[in-house]
């Protein structure tokens, strides 16, 4: 392994796995393009003098520690599980993959909905983690290290793992029940320190942060566009949550207003009707690609 680069060249790490969709549309949605196939694991990128690797997210915060790569995607869960918050600097909080990271155990187990006082078999693929939750609660257990699919060890082999979560169906198919939640994480994009203070990389490494949470951004808002009639402008205003303030021009021969704002997405429902009860009409809504404040 060397740690050393070529020349000012940024190495970025992204994740196999779970997250790999969602990271790789985001990729596609900035504009930025990957070469290659679905099992080659360095595809070239559009992005000037920027090397490529898939890894797995576990080992991608790995890498960034000790700097064969400047940035890259991983969630919180291994930052926290190897103890790198304070070597690793969080550049964007993508909010995708969301998970939570509980401690379950078989229903049959529980009394009153919670754990018995015995001696337990705890898996997970969080060791760290799961021996400070294990000294938090006062249990007395033994840690069994697992390799995914960490449900599948209850009853017979474990009485309680801990794992990330989504939905909670996997849990609920394995007749388990979430007995605590951990911590919470989502797809995120850290750093290398000392990339992030290399002169050479540090605005590149801007920009592309930039970027990715200009697409964020836009994913949350749409552009509504109206007209609507001259008394009726400053209630139609009034209703707009616009950034800063509508864009309002005059409309071509007539005795009303052309109206523009960027909403968000989720007020939608809400909005478009209590605009058209306001005077709005001919109202179009369209989606964003990019959204730099």
């Amino acid at each position: 392994m060397s740690p050393h680069r070529n020349g000012d060249q940024l190495r970025l790490a992204l994740p196999k796995g779970h997250m790999q969709k969602s990271v790789l549309q985001l990729i596609a949605d900035a504009g930025i393009r990957l070469d290659g196939s679905e099992r080659d694991y360095r595809p070239r990128i559009s992005l000037a003098n920027t090397n490529v690797k898939l890894l797995k997210p576990q080992n991608i915060v790995e890498m960034l520690q000790v700097g064969s790569r400047d940035i890259g995607f991983a969630g919180r869960d291994w930052v926290v599980e190897l103890e790198l918050d304070e070597e690793l600097e969080e550049l964007l909080d993508t909010g995708l993959d969301p998970v939570r990271l509980v401690a379950a155990a078989p229903i049959s187990l529980l009394q009153d909905g919670k754990l018995p006082r015995q001696k337990f078999v705890v898996a997970s693929e969080y060791e760290r983690i799961s021996r400070d939750w294990i000294a938090a609660q006062g249990l007395d257990a033994t840690l069994v290290r697992s390799f995914g699919a960490t449900e599948v060890f209850p009853p017979e082999d474990a009485d309680i793992i801990v794992d990330n979560t989504a939905t909670g169906s996997t849990l609920r198919q394995n007749q388990l029940a979430i007995v605590d939640e951990l911590l919470l994480s989502s797809t995120r994009l850290y750093a290398n320190r000392d990339a992030r203070d290399n002169p050479m990389l540090r605005g590149r490494i801007d920009d592309l942060v930039l970027l990715l949470r200009s697409v964020l951004d836009a994913r949350q808002r749409v552009m509504l566009e109206l007209n609507c009639p001259q008394d009726k402008i400053e209630e139609v205003i009034a209703l707009l949550p616009a950034m800063r303030r509508p864009t309002v021009a005059p409309l071509y021969g007539e005795d009303g207003f052309a109206v523009k704002a960027a909403v968000p997405r989720a007020m939608l429902p809400e909005l478009i009707p209590q605009l058209r009860a306001h005077g709005g009409t001919d109202i179009v809504v369209t989606a964003l690609d990019h959204l730099v404040t």
